[in-house]
């Protein structure tokens, strides 16, 4: 196995797969990966000869999502808020049409980057969720990208709640778009996509993404500094603490935070 957190696996011209390689770790995102996922993504932006990326984790998990050590690690926080602030707008805006394809679970961060794709592929047993509320922390930066694909009560039942939900709920509600054989489901996409003119498929990515009120790199950056005033409470310091503990957190209860 590649010692490479990210490896780009070309299938033609046109076609390439980018494999999350960190399996021992469920795939989840620490700020190395990210960076190799994004400088990745931007080398094939460059080239300007790949026009579908597909997005999938090594094992059988997509990704269990952020590194939890190093989001929390008052020494690399904000850097690390800020990669994930890059891998969310890299993959967002990037002018190939990108697929995810899920195994296994997709929570947190890796989610984000589920969201962040134009098509997401998955396995019947597949599971996607955002459990930050159960760390103390708040999805913030990811909302921003959700809020342009799903209803706000979708949104509400995910982010307040926190429960997983499965492959077919989350084709339901828009978060995956095809489930069932990933490797043919997917394989359908990129052959429907292929037909397509490439500069009219960039040109329709960019003008969604114009008709939408606000821009996303706007909404990000608010959003991050609400995950940084989050993360560095006292709620999220128990949160986590309690997930590597493996116990169920003990909240206190205090006054609102301020808008």
């Amino acid at each position: 196995m590649s010692d490479d957190l990210v490896i780009l696996d070309r299938h033609s011209d046109d076609y390439a797969t980018c494999i999350l390689n960190r399996p021992s770790k469920r795939n989840a995102l620490s700020m190395e990966l990210m960076r190799q996922l994004c400088s990745q993504v931007e080398a094939i932006e460059a080239e300007n000869k790949i026009r579908v990326l597909v997005l999938r984790g090594a094992g059988g998990v997509f990704c269990a999502g952020g590194d939890l050590r190093e989001a929390l690690d008052p020494m690399h926080g904000v850097e690390f808020a800020k990669m994930i602030k890059r891998t969310l707008l890299t993959l967002y805006y990037a002018p190939v049409v990108t697929i995810a394809m899920v195994q296994g679970l997709a929570m947190g961060g890796g989610a984000g980057l589920v969201a962040a794709c134009d098509f997401a592929v998955a396995d019947e047993k597949a599971r996607i969720g955002f459990p930050e509320v159960r760390r103390g922390l708040i999805s913030a930066q990811v909302m921003s990208v959700l809020v342009r694909k799903l209803k706000r009560t979708d949104i509400h039942d995910l982010l307040l709640s926190g429960e997983s939900v499965d492959a077919r709920r989350a084709m339901q509600i828009g978060l995956f778009h095809r489930v069932g054989n990933m490797e043919t489901e997917t394989r359908k996409i990129v052959d429907q996509v292929l037909s397509g003119a490439p500069q009219a498929l960039t040109m329709t990515k960019r003008l969604l993404d114009q008709l939408h009120p606000g821009s996303l790199r706007d909404d990000i950056e608010i959003c991050m500094k609400k995950y940084l005033q989050a993360r560095e409470g006292a709620e999220a310091q128990e949160g986590i603490r309690a997930f590597l503990e493996k116990r169920k957190p003990a909240w206190e209860k205090k006054a609102r935070p301020s808008s």
